[in-house]
């Protein structure tokens, strides 16, 4: 029998705090991880009046050198000014205060840096919360990088529930999205003898089955809505440190978001995209797509090209293209795409246009 010589490094968050009025543990859990010296927190010019400035004020109490930096859309360029702002500080550790583009940024320089990165979300519009990727916009699109696991999550439901209830939606529809990614990372084990686990798939999926089960009892601005919709968001993120991939969370459905992001860039949020590209890829699979559309609609999410603003003509050709953003990445799209006419008629046979 040949030596076994696998390695493989899952790297997960100390500690998850989640609840109500929790932002002030913030210290406490710094110290707890050992943290000293001088904290960077990114957050934005909004996120800065909802969590920034208090967060710099627990910690400033509790004897850390605080530097506060406001940024702006999750581009390659603000990420470098973080690492350079940083590096000039001297900083230990870095706190992301604010949204998705913004805690992307913060964990993106933290793994440049090497640096320690606790998570502060004010919504939670993606399943990013808890992965180890960012998606950061390096001229055309936003791309995948790699990013640091947060080593703590402060998730205080008071403040992620003031946000617009669409970021809400909108996380809860790129978690549904699990389930067609699910699909094709099954298919690409089969077809092409892509790594697989079990474990990973068994998250990620328990992650999907318990928004779509929750999705009729999803409200606007109530605090338990966001309770039950934060915990698969974190998980899901887990799901992609223990497959070494963002595989568990991410297929066909996001191919079609990304291709979206070049066509129409701007006009709805990744999670709603997803949430849309979810529907029309299982048909594909020839799974219960009309569910997917319902669990959608029950959240409030975008189930049609109109919701998201899109026109039909770029859905069509966001459809064709999708193969190509990703081509190492196997899906049902499989190596040649849709043609023009086989993409009308699953937009159209699912009620997307």
């Amino acid at each position: 029998m040949p030596d076994f010589r696998k390695a493989k490094a899952m790297v997960f968050p100390r500690r998850v705090v989640a609840g109500h009025n929790i932002i002030d543990q913030i210290a406490d859990m710094a110290r707890e991880f050992g943290l000293k010296g001088t904290a960077l927190i990114v957050t934005g010019p909004s996120t800065l009046k909802v969590a920034g400035k208090a967060v710099a004020g627990f910690l400033k109490d509790s004897g850390y050198d605080v530097h506060l930096i406001e940024t702006g859309p999750a581009t390659v360029e603000n990420v470098d000014k973080i690492v350079k702002t940083a590096e000039e500080i001297k900083a230990s550790f870095i706190v992301g205060a604010g949204g998705g583009s913004k805690i992307d940024q913060a964990k993106a320089a933290a793994c440049k840096l090497y640096l320690p990165f606790i998570s502060v979300p004010t919504s939670a519009s993606h399943d990013g919360l808890a992965s180890p990727k960012a998606s950061i916009r390096n001229g055309g699109g936003p791309s995948s990088v790699d990013a640091v696991m947060p080593v703590g999550i402060l998730a205080d439901v008071g403040i992620i529930a003031k946000a617009p209830y669409r970021f809400l939606a909108s996380g809860c529809a790129d978690v549904i999205a699990n389930s067609t990614a699910l699909l094709d990372w099954q298919l690409a084990h089969r077809l092409r003898g892509e790594e697989f686990s079990s474990t990973a798939y068994a998250i990620s999926k328990m992650c999907a089955a318990t928004i779509m089960e929750s999705a009729n009892i999803m409200q606007k601005n109530v605090e338990e809505s966001v309770w039950i919709a934060i915990k698969p968001m974190i998980s899901s993120g887990l799901s992609m440190s223990i497959a070494g991939s963002s595989r568990p969370t991410s297929g066909a459905e996001h191919l079609f978001s990304h291709a979206l992001d070049r066509i129409a860039p701007g006009r709805a949020l990744h999670g709603e995209q997803c949430g849309v590209g979810t529907i029309m890829m299982m048909y594909l699979h020839g799974g219960d797509w009309r569910q997917v559309r319902q669990a959608l609609a029950d959240i409030g999410a975008p189930v049609t090209a109109a919701g998201l603003g899109i026109g039909r003509e770029e859905v069509i050709s966001a459809l064709t293209v999708a193969h190509t953003i990703r081509p190492e990445r196997y899906t049902i799209l499989g190596d040649r795409g849709l043609s023009t006419e086989a993409a009308e008629k699953i937009a159209s046979l699912t009620g997307v246009v």
